[in-house]
């Protein structure tokens, strides 16, 4: 059970059945901007954490971000350029910020673990080390910054919690949402409670959607099964140019338009 098959049933079930059931899948809309630079950031970063310690520097992490660089999404290549410029400066910034020895315990890991009725798997941006316990660490490259409730209430950090526990057999309670642009982190550690809390929700989200595809398989109507649920993510969707109720409900945006202002 991945975070993203738990958000993707959240904010629309018909988006659901077109991205993991339908076959053949629905031709994607092309690259988003903000997607790019997101997937540039998470590889530069994992490319500064695979260099040896006394190789790494700001300077060398502005270069990863050059070196790493895609302009799939933007206007063009002037504001392409702009966000190369603003990336590599987020990027150097955080890692002048990190104790120069920091070596994480892991970076990029995919970890997968039973929880409960699922297995709870996932790709962890990094997991450190702090006191003796393990941290899980998420970078973030949206516009707007973030708060404590956004780390606690994260079903895909909870999940990658249980999952790390059961995998490195170490105590995790802590997590981290780290906003590059901003340089602030929201963090949350979990209790038991909390993070059981977390668990049940996703096994209702995941008997919610095995139970539909079930029912799919058997002949049932897809429409009824995994009815559309629209709303402003509509603008954005992969499949926007298949739904004429996402068309109705929210405009077009350009691939650019989520980038910050």
């Amino acid at each position: 059970m991945t975070p993203a098959r738990l958000s993707t049933w959240q904010q629309c079930p018909r988006k659901y059945r077109m991205t993991y059931l339908d076959r053949p899948a629905p031709p994607r809309a092309g690259a988003r901007a903000n997607a790019t630079l997101g997937a540039v950031v998470h590889n530069a970063l994992r490319a500064y954490f695979d260099l040896r310690v006394d190789q790494r520097s700001p300077e060398r992490a502005a270069v990863l971000v050059r070196e790493h660089w895609k302009s799939d999404g933007f206007a063009g290549p002037e504001q392409a350029a702009e966000y190369r410029e603003r990336a590599q400066e987020w990027v150097s910034g955080y890692v002048a910020e990190l104790p120069p020895a920091e070596t994480p315990v892991a970076v990029e890991r995919w970890v997968s673990a039973p929880a409960g009725s699922i297995i709870a798997e996932g790709r962890v941006d990094r997991i450190d080390e702090r006191g003796g316990e393990l941290v899980v660490v998420d970078y973030k490259t949206g516009r707007h910054g973030l708060r404590v409730s956004d780390a606690r209430d994260s079903l895909a950090l909870g999940l990658y919690v249980l999952a790390v526990r059961k995998q490195f057999h170490r105590t995790c309670r802590r997590v981290e949402l780290h906003h590059l642009p901003t340089g602030t982190v929201a963090s949350w550690e979990h209790t038991a409670e909390s993070l059981a809390a977390l668990r049940e929700r996703a096994e209702q989200l995941a008997a919610e959607f095995q139970s539909a595809t079930d029912e799919l398989s058997f002949g049932g109507d897809p429409e009824a099964l995994f009815p559309v649920s629209t709303g402003r993510h509509c603008s954005w969707c992969d499949f926007r140019s298949h739904c004429a109720e996402g068309k109705q409900a929210a405009p077009d945006l350009p691939s650019w338009s989520a980038l910050e202002a």
